[in-house]
């Protein structure tokens, strides 16, 4: 059996989360997949899934060689089309990934359009509270909001005035001392989510000091969901950092309220990452041409919409 082949069986059914489903993705028989993953056993000495009638799960040696698997099949496709004629048209299924809510309103109607505007190839988003690692989990491209670390992957910036802003309702602030710097934020209710920090947030430093603060709490509520931090606050539960494109429907409305705008930390860049050389493959690089501009626009009225509520 061709190993190459056996490779993108074995990510197939990882993909898919089945041996079933891979079969129905690739056009083979269940039994034609367990003989190419048996396959790949033989070949490395080791068992890579653990397998039962309802379940599979990769073992500790399939997670070492699933990323290398998706390493050698991106380095195979970018041969490919390295030798093919570059302006081949964009086919195939691309996989982006994206925050939740950001992905939810600002990229998905995006994709939708390129979906329209290319109908050879399918998107599966994954939106995700957390930095995919793009090789080893297989994404072609991912929109990220936040400082990126020096790294081999390419970013195209396509934004650069999100704010990290502190709310609390109209009724929670009536109710409950005033805040006028970070630190009073210590004695109040706080609502966090696991993006923004469990148990401290950081703040620029005072006028005339150069050592950022850092208030430290206990927080009343912590929720793995951007959309549930929000509804907390807006019931008028707790004191929650947030961007600002989360709440600036809320603060139009006046179901939230912006605190410590002196205290606010710099705005964050918005990129577009995606591992190097993958710009040669057509539907990567149609994607980039086709959302970079739309989405450079779309934070751009996000921007002057959160103007519209500063003093």
């Amino acid at each position: 059996m061709d190993r190459i082949e056996a490779m993108k069986v074995f990510i197939a059914a990882l993909d898919e989360g089945s041996l079933a489903g891979a079969g129905r993705r690739l056009g083979r028989s269940p039994a034609a997949v367990s003989r190419a993953i048996a396959f790949l056993e033989a070949h490395v000495g080791a068992e890579l899934l653990h397998r039962t009638t309802r379940t599979m799960k990769l073992s500790e040696a399939g997670e070492r060689y699933a990323a290398a698997c998706r390493r050698v099949l991106v380095d195979l496709e970018e041969a490919d089309l390295s030798a093919a004629d570059e302006r081949a048209a964009p086919r195939g299924t691309l996989t982006i990934t994206a925050p939740p809510i950001s992905g939810e309103e600002i990229l998905r109607p995006i994709v939708d359009a390129y979906l329209e505007a290319f109908p050879a190839v399918s998107v599966n988003l994954v939106l995700l509270d957390r930095h995919a690692n793009l090789v080893e989990e297989g994404v072609d491209i991912a929109l990220r909001v936040g400082e990126l670390p020096d790294s081999s992957l390419v970013a195209i910036r396509v934004g650069g005035d999100v704010k990290r802003v502190i709310v609390a309702s109209p009724r929670y602030l009536a109710a409950h001392p005033r805040i006028v710097e970070p630190g009073d934020l210590a004695r109040h209710r706080i609502v966090t989510t696991t993006h923004f920090g469990h148990d401290s947030w950081v703040f620029p430093p005072a006028p005339g000091a150069s050592v950022a603060r850092s208030v430290h709490f206990k927080p009343r509520l912590v929720v793995n969901s951007v959309r549930a931090a929000l509804a907390s606050a807006v019931g008028g539960h707790g004191v929650t950092r947030l961007y600002t494109y989360h709440v600036a429907e809320r603060v139009l409305d006046g179901s939230l309220q912006i605190v410590l705008r002196d205290a606010e930390p710099p705005p964050l860049p918005v990129h577009l990452v995606l591992p190097n050389g993958r710009t040669l493959v057509p539907k990567v690089r149609a994607f980039v041409d086709f959302a970079a501009p739309r989405l450079r626009a779309e934070f751009a009225r996000l921007s002057a919409e959160a103007g519209a509520f500063r003093p």
